[in-house]
């Protein structure tokens, strides 16, 4: 039994719902000035993303404005793809992807509003599947098959394009959420799931000139390639491992240029203690210890072509960083701690990392912070619930990073789940979201108490090997980003899981 067939098998009542708007709302063929009433208030809708003119990526975010400004409302956002151009090869690569949103407005006022923004974004007729500044397609509107002079929908070709397919297998989750995400699936005729297994599936992710990207420095970042290591830098005179440690700017330098050689490829300036515990300091205050490190470091030639994240919670924090030429921000809060932050981030765009807690610093190892009945999908789900937030707000799915919180109002059994059901809990998240789920997986381990706890080794310095362990067990688990104190050996480390992943 397919998918598809199960799916329906298993959901009857809304297989006669699907078979009444079948019956009801076809629509088979109009004369161009037509007019499609709509009495439903709003309409969900799937649009298509393509871009090879120009600057691919600025292009989409014009694109997402004029589209909220015109009456879209952007709920979700599939991965990012840059793709090989299909039908007419010799042109540059494209960037697609797609999203879903709710609007008022009509199948054919909604193509007409579509195609105002292309010409006003500087597309013409030109050749057919030539090169674009921006295409925008409508994939699915509501439940309605639409079929008139001018606007086709389903497009007939869609289920045999994979630069389609993924962008829009990522707007749905393993689960049907409700009838209209059923009724898309019956526009295929096994399924959207089915049709996309039968393109390839997952398989052509990263061949075939199908790489999912994440948009970092003016650079397309293929996390699939390869496990990222990221070096920790704290600025801070009371860090669990290595508080006050860092805390002159040569010293701090001398750090840098080290973890670099051992081979970070991302730097973590971390200006506010988060261990345990911890007291907040004042905006004014991480902003005195982090600018005139950051702004050293950037005159490093040892910098180039690196990236530098910042580990703030204060939006004004990571404005301020970005405007100096940081590239990513790292949230252990996952906004929770500063209401202004994904409106700040999604302004910025760049990369944002939301890590899952509970509470704050203070609080998150208290004893309500720390129930939980299934780690793995309470995690899951909490975690999703930030990215949706920070989606709504404007974030698009393509630019986060996911961090469960290792150490993080978390016990130690907790943690050890937690590396344990990395699979679980991109599957769990996945449920409700197939695109968010694919997103770049960062673990941060390095040197935490519960290491300390299983191996008998008080001092965090001396936690490296159980550190290595953790790090083995995250990267074979499907972690792309690890974050480490000890860069040199956790490297190594990664370098041989990459060869036996490789393998």
């Amino acid at each position: 039994m397919n998918i598809f067939k199960h799916l329906l098998s298993s959901q009857s009542a809304r297989t006669r719902v699907c078979t009444s708007y079948r019956a009801s709302f076809s629509f088979f063929h109009f004369s161009s000035d037509a007019s499609i009433q709509v009495h439903s208030p709003e309409q969900e809708v799937v649009i298509a993303l393509g871009s090879n003119v120009g600057d691919r990526l600025n292009n989409f975010n014009e694109a997402l404005t004029q589209m909220k400004k015109s009456g879209i409302e952007i709920t979700r956002h599939a991965c990012l793809y840059e793709t090989e151009p299909a039908y007419v090869t010799d042109q540059p690569l494209f960037l697609n992807s797609a999203i879903r949103g709710v609007t008022k407005l009509g199948p054919h006022e909604l193509l007409s509003t579509l195609k105002k923004i292309e010409k006003e974004m500087g597309r013409t007729k030109g050749i057919r599947y030539g090169p674009r500044p921006i295409d925008l397609d409508i994939l699915f509107y509501g439940k309605y098959r639409i079929n008139s002079e001018i606007l086709t929908v389903p497009h007939e070709r869609i289920f045999e394009r994979p630069f389609v397919m993924a962008p829009l297998v990522d707007l749905l989750g393993s689960d049907i959420d409700d009838d209209t995400v059923l009724r898309w699936h019956s526009f295929s005729k096994n399924g959207l799931f089915e049709s996309w297994e039968k393109l390839g599936g997952e398989a052509l992710i990263g061949k075939d000139g199908l790489r999912r990207v994440l948009p970092v420095n003016n650079q397309l970042w293929d996390w699939s390639k390869r496990t990222s290591v990221m070096g920790i830098l704290n600025l801070t005179p009371d860090s669990f491992s290595d508080g006050g440690k860092f805390d002159s700017v040569g010293s701090t330098i001398s750090r840098v240029k080290t973890m670099i050689s051992e081979g970070a490829e991302i730097i973590d300036l971390g200006a506010q203690s988060t261990r345990p515990m911890a007291t907040k300091i004042s905006v004014e205050e991480e902003l005195d210890r982090l600018i005139p490190v950051l702004e050293k470091i950037l005159e490093l030639p040892e910098i180039e072509g690196k990236l530098l994240s910042i580990d703030t919670f204060y939006s004004e924090v990571a404005l301020e960083a970005i405007k100096k030429g940081a590239h990513i921000i790292n949230d252990v809060s996952g906004g929770t701690l500063d209401s202004d932050m994904f409106r700040v981030v999604a302004n910025l765009s760049v990369p944002y990392i939301a890590m899952h807690m509970r509470g704050d610093p203070s609080t998150m190892q208290n004893s309500e912070n720390l129930k939980y009945d299934d780690v793995c999908k309470e995690v899951a789900d909490e975690l999703y619930e930030r990215v949706r937030t920070a989606e709504l707000c404007g974030v698009p799915a393509w630019r986060m990073i996911l961090d469960p919180g290792i150490g993080f109002s978390k016990k130690t059994e907790d943690n050890l789940d937690i590396l344990m059901g990395l699979k679980r809990i991109r599957s769990e998240i996945g449920r409700k979201s197939l695109g968010v789920s694919r997103a770049p997986l960062l673990i941060g381990p390095s040197r935490k108490r519960f290491l300390g706890e299983i191996c008998g080794r008080a001092s965090a310095v001396e936690r490296d090997p159980g550190t290595i362990a953790a790090i083995t067990c995250a990267v074979l688990g499907g972690a792309n980003v690890v974050r480490v104190h000890n860069v040199g050996d956790n490297a190594d480390a990664v370098k041989l899981c990459d060869a036996m992943l490789d393998r």
